[in-house]
Order: structure tokens, then sequence, then C-alpha cells
């Protein structure tokens, strides 16, 4: 960990409201967790979380039998364009927990792991906007950002046009990786995690 992240860390841990929460400073040597938001909207002072979906990477094995998945029911209002992209209705989410109990199984979950995203700052941004109020705190854990691997390994010969599409479309194809169907949170997370492994083992 770097030393600014030390510092952060440090901080954020005296801020915590409720020392039951310690857990999420732990360490876990050799695992990490790959999660995925769905949103009501893009914007995130305005958007409510919908579902999240994680599942565990140990080693160089993705346990999806440990999978996580939830559905929370939204306070607001769902724009109609945000729908039709993940597919869940209002009544979908009727009997979905609230943010807060999501959160907290989510947390539980994920404990001190890393966390493995694709545009990772979004969803680690939603997550903070509830756990704030809710903990203190904002998540501790480090962060590990597909893209971003991705982007480094396709210059890495490159000494001019380093332009990269960073599409998960393109990811997925580049990387040779099954194609489950994008924007379901659980699925998404799975995605990330083939694509983590993926680039961990690629020759470039």
């Amino acid at each position: 960990m770097k030393f600014f992240d030390k510092l952060r860390h440090s901080y954020y841990r005296k801020q915590l409201k409720n020392p039951d929460y310690d857990f999420l400073y732990q360490s876990h040597p050799d695992e990490l967790v790959s999660f995925d938001c769905e949103t009501t909207s893009l914007n995130v002072a305005e958007a409510q979380i919908i579902s999240i979906g994680a599942v565990k990477i140990r080693g160089n094995r993705i346990l999806t039998s440990e999978a996580f998945e939830i559905l929370i029911k939204p306070e607001g209002m769902m724009e109609a364009t945000n729908v039709t992209i993940h597919g869940l209705r209002p009544k979908d989410l009727s009997s979905g927990v609230t943010i807060e109990a999501a959160l907290e199984e989510f947390l539980h979950f994920v404990g001190g792991r890393p966390l493995v995203g694709y545009f990772l700052e979004y969803d680690v941004a939603m997550v903070n906007k509830f756990l704030k109020p809710m903990l203190g705190i904002i998540l501790p854990q480090e962060q590990i950002e597909v893209s971003r691997l991705f982007h480094a390994q396709e210059t890495k010969h490159k000494y001019y046009d380093a332009e990269v599409d960073l599409t998960m479309a393109n990811m997925v194809k580049t990387l040779g990786i099954p194609d489950l169907p994008r924007h379901d949170a659980l699925n998404d997370a799975i995605n990330v995690a083939m694509m983590y492994l993926a680039l961990k083992h690629r020759r470039v």
C-alpha cells in the first residue's frame, strides 16, 4: 500500500462509527472481490443503487459458488432509459431491501479484500455516498481498475498512437474470455473477474 493510501486508511479507520465493522481493515491474502452496481442514473449525486453483484477471486479461481447478489428498493423515481439498460423495473424491486441492509451484507461479503472493477471509480463513489453517513467512512479496501491494467498492457510497446478501446466489449474480445450478458450486476462482476485473471496471466 502506498504511503498516502496508508495515511488515508488510518484516518478513516479512526472515523469508523461502529467498531463492529473493524473487520473491513483485516487483510485476506490471496483473495479479492470483483463487484458491480446497477443504478437508477449515471449521476452520482442523484442516483440510487438498485442492485449489487460481487464474486470472490481466490488465487486463480473465481468462486461463483460464493457469489453475492442483492436487489435494493430505490427511494426515488427510475429513469426510463436506465430501465432499458439493466432491465430492472420498479415492480422487480418492490421486494428489495433498504440500501443500509444491502450495504451491511455487502460489507460482510467483502471484508478487507481488495476490490476489482471496470470503471470502478463510479461504483465506489455510489457505495461511498451511502456508506459515509452510515458508518462515517468510505470503502477502505485497495481498488484495482481492470481498464487501467488493460491500457498499460496495450500501450506497453507503443511509443506513439496510444489510443486504446477500453469498452468492455473490446476488452472481452481481445482477452478471449466468455462474454456474459451485460448490465446485470453479478454477470458484470464475473466478467470483470475473468478479465482480471486474463490480464494477470497475459504475456505482452
